[in-house]
Protein backbone atom coordinates (compact mmCIF):
# COMPACT_ATOMS: atom_id res chain seq x y z
CA UNK A 1 0.00 0.00 0.00
CA UNK A 2 1.36 3.03 -0.83
CA UNK A 3 0.77 5.56 1.79
CA UNK A 4 -0.36 9.54 1.39
CA UNK A 5 -1.74 12.58 3.41
CA UNK A 6 -4.01 14.92 2.06
CA UNK A 7 -3.24 18.78 3.02
CA UNK A 8 -5.65 21.49 1.69
CA UNK A 9 -7.23 23.91 4.04
CA UNK A 10 -10.25 23.63 2.40
CA UNK A 11 -12.66 20.84 3.75
CA UNK A 12 -14.87 19.71 0.70
CA UNK A 13 -11.32 19.60 -1.59
CA UNK A 14 -10.05 17.16 0.96
CA UNK A 15 -13.37 15.24 0.87
CA UNK A 16 -13.24 15.28 -3.15
CA UNK A 17 -9.44 13.62 -2.68
CA UNK A 18 -10.39 11.11 -0.36
CA UNK A 19 -13.50 10.20 -2.28
CA UNK A 20 -11.74 9.53 -5.66
CA UNK A 21 -8.92 7.48 -3.55
CA UNK A 22 -10.83 5.58 -1.69
CA UNK A 23 -13.55 4.99 -4.66
CA UNK A 24 -11.07 4.21 -7.36
CA UNK A 25 -7.61 3.56 -6.07
CA UNK A 26 -7.57 0.84 -3.58
CA UNK A 27 -3.61 0.78 -3.49
CA UNK A 28 -3.56 4.16 -1.84
CA UNK A 29 -4.06 4.55 1.94
CA UNK A 30 -4.64 7.83 3.43
CA UNK A 31 -3.21 7.73 6.49
CA UNK A 32 -3.78 11.56 7.59
CA UNK A 33 -5.53 14.93 6.43
CA UNK A 34 -4.13 18.10 7.40
CA UNK A 35 -5.75 22.37 7.16
CA UNK A 36 -2.67 23.86 7.65
CA UNK A 37 1.28 23.27 6.79
CA UNK A 38 2.26 23.01 10.78
CA UNK A 39 0.14 20.29 11.38
CA UNK A 40 1.22 18.44 8.25
CA UNK A 41 5.04 18.80 8.68
CA UNK A 42 4.51 17.00 12.18
CA UNK A 43 2.30 14.60 10.16
CA UNK A 44 4.72 13.94 7.67
CA UNK A 45 7.40 13.26 9.85
CA UNK A 46 5.85 11.10 12.20
CA UNK A 47 4.35 8.66 9.07
CA UNK A 48 7.12 9.80 6.19
CA UNK A 49 4.21 9.06 3.45
CA UNK A 50 5.21 8.28 -0.21
CA UNK A 51 2.85 10.31 -1.81
CA UNK A 52 0.95 13.81 -1.02
CA UNK A 53 -1.75 15.67 -2.00
CA UNK A 54 -0.54 19.52 -1.41
CA UNK A 55 -2.48 22.46 -1.79
CA UNK A 56 -0.25 25.89 -2.38
CA UNK A 57 -1.83 28.70 -0.79
CA UNK A 58 -2.78 28.40 2.60
CA UNK A 59 -2.69 29.74 5.99
CA UNK A 60 0.24 29.65 8.73
CA UNK A 61 2.27 27.85 6.38
CA UNK A 62 1.96 27.38 2.47
CA UNK A 63 3.56 24.44 0.26
CA UNK A 64 6.07 25.81 -1.19
CA UNK A 65 7.42 26.63 2.47
CA UNK A 66 7.15 23.34 3.68
CA UNK A 67 8.99 21.95 1.06
CA UNK A 68 11.94 24.25 1.86
CA UNK A 69 11.35 23.10 5.83
CA UNK A 70 11.34 19.18 5.17
CA UNK A 71 14.17 16.72 5.56
CA UNK A 72 12.81 14.15 3.05
CA UNK A 73 10.41 14.96 0.11
CA UNK A 74 7.47 12.62 -0.53
CA UNK A 75 6.30 12.52 -4.29
CA UNK A 76 3.84 15.23 -4.12
CA UNK A 77 0.19 15.99 -6.77
CA UNK A 78 -0.25 19.86 -6.20
CA UNK A 79 -3.98 20.60 -6.07
CA UNK A 80 -4.97 23.83 -5.84
CA UNK A 81 -7.56 26.84 -7.43
CA UNK A 82 -4.73 29.22 -8.91
CA UNK A 83 -2.68 28.34 -12.18
CA UNK A 84 0.00 30.68 -11.93
CA UNK A 85 1.79 28.63 -9.14
CA UNK A 86 2.28 25.35 -12.20
CA UNK A 87 5.47 26.00 -13.64
CA UNK A 88 7.01 26.68 -10.04
CA UNK A 89 5.26 23.18 -8.88
CA UNK A 90 6.92 21.25 -12.35
CA UNK A 91 10.37 22.66 -11.73
CA UNK A 92 10.90 21.15 -8.19
CA UNK A 93 9.76 17.71 -9.83
CA UNK A 94 5.82 17.47 -8.87
CA UNK A 95 3.97 14.45 -10.25
CA UNK A 96 1.46 16.42 -10.73
CA UNK A 97 -0.69 20.23 -11.02
CA UNK A 98 -4.33 19.50 -10.08
CA UNK A 99 -6.05 22.59 -11.06
CA UNK A 100 -9.42 23.09 -9.52
CA UNK A 101 -12.21 22.22 -9.83
CA UNK A 102 -11.12 19.07 -11.73
CA UNK A 103 -13.02 16.12 -12.95
CA UNK A 104 -12.34 12.26 -11.93
CA UNK A 105 -10.33 11.48 -15.62
CA UNK A 106 -7.89 14.54 -14.75
CA UNK A 107 -7.61 13.15 -11.02
CA UNK A 108 -6.70 9.17 -12.20
CA UNK A 109 -4.08 10.90 -14.78
CA UNK A 110 -2.27 12.31 -11.57
CA UNK A 111 -2.77 8.84 -9.93
CA UNK A 112 -1.48 7.10 -12.88
CA UNK A 113 1.20 9.16 -13.12
CA UNK A 114 2.12 8.69 -9.48
CA UNK A 115 1.92 5.37 -9.29
CA UNK A 116 4.22 4.76 -11.92
CA UNK A 117 6.83 6.77 -10.06
CA UNK A 118 6.69 5.64 -6.28
CA UNK A 119 8.33 3.28 -5.34
CA UNK A 120 6.81 2.15 -1.69
CA UNK A 121 9.12 2.86 1.61
CA UNK A 122 10.83 5.53 -0.21
CA UNK A 123 10.86 9.68 -0.48
CA UNK A 124 12.67 11.98 -2.32
CA UNK A 125 15.94 13.86 -1.69
CA UNK A 126 14.81 17.13 0.20
CA UNK A 127 18.14 18.75 -1.16
CA UNK A 128 17.20 17.91 -4.97
CA UNK A 129 13.83 19.84 -4.19
CA UNK A 130 15.38 22.69 -2.51
CA UNK A 131 18.05 23.31 -5.49
CA UNK A 132 14.95 23.28 -7.80
CA UNK A 133 12.95 25.97 -5.89
CA UNK A 134 12.77 28.72 -7.84
CA UNK A 135 12.39 32.35 -6.71
CA UNK A 136 9.01 33.33 -6.00
CA UNK A 137 7.42 34.92 -8.37
CA UNK A 138 6.01 37.85 -5.83
CA UNK A 139 7.85 39.58 -3.12
CA UNK A 140 8.56 38.13 -0.06
CA UNK A 141 6.28 39.38 2.68
CA UNK A 142 7.54 36.42 4.95
CA UNK A 143 10.51 33.60 5.61
CA UNK A 144 10.09 30.24 6.88
CA UNK A 145 12.34 28.94 9.28
CA UNK A 146 12.91 25.71 11.14
CA UNK A 147 14.22 25.67 14.47
CA UNK A 148 15.35 21.76 15.41
CA UNK A 149 11.30 20.65 15.53
CA UNK A 150 9.92 23.86 15.59
CA UNK A 151 8.49 25.73 12.99
CA UNK A 152 8.31 30.01 12.78
CA UNK A 153 6.97 32.31 9.83
CA UNK A 154 9.11 35.61 10.37
CA UNK A 155 7.17 38.45 8.77
CA UNK A 156 10.19 40.48 7.26
CA UNK A 157 9.46 43.73 9.57
CA UNK A 158 10.76 41.84 12.17
CA UNK A 159 14.52 40.94 10.63
CA UNK A 160 17.20 43.62 11.27
CA UNK A 161 20.03 42.17 9.25
CA UNK A 162 20.90 39.25 7.25
CA UNK A 163 24.69 37.83 7.33
CA UNK A 164 26.18 35.09 4.95
CA UNK A 165 27.03 31.98 6.99
CA UNK A 166 28.36 29.18 4.48
CA UNK A 167 25.56 27.55 2.59
CA UNK A 168 23.02 29.15 4.56
CA UNK A 169 22.39 32.71 5.87
CA UNK A 170 21.19 33.98 9.35
CA UNK A 171 18.31 35.60 9.93
CA UNK A 172 18.81 38.26 13.20
CA UNK A 173 15.59 39.31 14.22
CA UNK A 174 15.10 41.00 17.26
CA UNK A 175 13.99 37.81 19.65
CA UNK A 176 16.56 35.16 18.23
CA UNK A 177 19.01 34.05 15.24
CA UNK A 178 17.83 32.02 12.86
CA UNK A 179 19.48 29.80 10.15
CA UNK A 180 18.08 29.53 6.39
CA UNK A 181 19.46 27.21 3.73
CA UNK A 182 19.31 30.00 1.48
CA UNK A 183 21.71 32.51 -0.21
CA UNK A 184 22.42 35.89 -0.14
CA UNK A 185 21.65 36.11 -3.56
CA UNK A 186 18.34 35.06 -3.09
CA UNK A 187 17.54 37.27 -0.87
CA UNK A 188 18.72 40.20 -2.62
CA UNK A 189 16.66 39.11 -5.05
CA UNK A 190 13.54 38.81 -3.83
CA UNK A 191 13.04 41.17 -0.76
CA UNK A 192 11.60 44.41 -1.26
CA UNK A 193 14.67 46.32 -2.45
CA UNK A 194 13.75 49.82 -0.88
CA UNK A 195 13.17 48.07 2.88
CA UNK A 196 16.52 45.36 2.14
CA UNK A 197 19.53 47.12 0.69
CA UNK A 198 22.82 44.18 0.47
CA UNK A 199 25.40 46.41 2.17
CA UNK A 200 28.65 43.98 2.04
CA UNK A 201 29.35 40.21 0.33
CA UNK A 202 28.25 39.31 3.90
CA UNK A 203 25.14 41.63 4.96
CA UNK A 204 21.37 42.82 4.02
CA UNK A 205 19.90 45.30 6.10
CA UNK A 206 16.71 46.05 6.55
CA UNK A 207 17.02 50.03 6.20
CA UNK A 208 14.29 50.57 8.84
CA UNK A 209 16.19 49.32 11.27
CA UNK A 210 19.73 51.65 10.97
CA UNK A 211 20.08 54.23 13.26
CA UNK A 212 23.62 55.98 11.74
CA UNK A 213 26.13 55.73 9.22
CA UNK A 214 29.49 56.55 9.08
CA UNK A 215 32.95 56.43 7.48
CA UNK A 216 35.13 54.20 9.41
CA UNK A 217 37.94 53.70 7.28
CA UNK A 218 39.45 54.64 3.79
CA UNK A 219 35.86 53.32 1.53
CA UNK A 220 34.20 51.60 4.40
CA UNK A 221 31.24 52.56 6.37
CA UNK A 222 30.13 51.23 9.46
CA UNK A 223 25.87 50.97 9.94
CA UNK A 224 24.90 51.41 13.19
CA UNK A 225 21.24 49.67 14.08
CA UNK A 226 18.55 51.12 16.46
CA UNK A 227 19.82 47.91 18.57
CA UNK A 228 23.00 48.66 19.17
CA UNK A 229 25.13 46.61 16.67
CA UNK A 230 26.74 47.88 13.78
CA UNK A 231 27.29 45.97 10.34
CA UNK A 232 30.36 46.66 7.99
CA UNK A 233 29.20 48.76 4.08
CA UNK A 234 31.48 48.45 0.92
CA UNK A 235 32.07 51.43 -0.95
CA UNK A 236 29.27 49.94 -3.70
CA UNK A 237 27.24 48.79 -0.32
CA UNK A 238 26.87 52.28 0.49
CA UNK A 239 26.36 53.69 -2.89
CA UNK A 240 23.15 50.60 -2.95
CA UNK A 241 22.23 52.43 0.19
CA UNK A 242 22.37 55.64 -0.89
CA UNK A 243 19.91 55.09 -3.88
CA UNK A 244 17.74 53.08 -1.22
CA UNK A 245 16.92 55.73 1.07
CA UNK A 246 17.50 58.73 -1.14
CA UNK A 247 20.53 60.40 1.40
Amino acid sequence: MIQTIIIDDEAPARDIIRRYLQTYHDSVEITDEADNGFTAMKMIRETRPQLIFLDVQMPKLSGFEMLELMDEIPAIIFSTAFDRYAIRAFEVNSVDYLLKPYSKERFDIAMQKALSKIQPGTAGNAQTFKNALIAPSETLTRIAVKDRQNIHVLPIDDINYIEADGDYVRLHTVKSTYLKEKTMKYFEENLPPQQFVRIHRSFIVNVNEMSKIELYEKENYRIHLKNGEFLKASSNGYKALKEAVRL
